[in-house]
């Protein structure tokens, strides 16, 4: 190690900055939030990247398209939860 470091160029701020992406404070309601985080363990993904594949979706963005085994498997909950 050096005695001293120069910081004199030094910048505050993350280390490795994302592109594309903001980090924000929202508010969920606990429910949701727990069901993203359940599901999301479920399929072995983060529950942050779900809800944003989520709101891509309803804004009409998403990069995924409806294909049939998703359209199935978003009936068969539909159908479960009628009961």
């Amino acid at each position: 190690m050096k005695k001293e470091y120069d910081f004199s160029k030094g910048k505050r701020g993350a280390v490795i900055k994302q592109k594309g992406k903001s980090r924000i404070t929202i508010y969920i309601d606990d429910e949701v939030l727990e069901d993203f985080r359940s599901r999301g363990d479920n399929e072995g993904k983060g529950y942050q990247t779900m809800i944003n594949e989520a709101l891509r979706e309803y804004l009409g963005k998403s990069e995924h398209s409806l294909d049939e085994n998703t359209l199935r498997r978003v009936i068969r909950e539909e159908l479960k939860k009628a009961g």
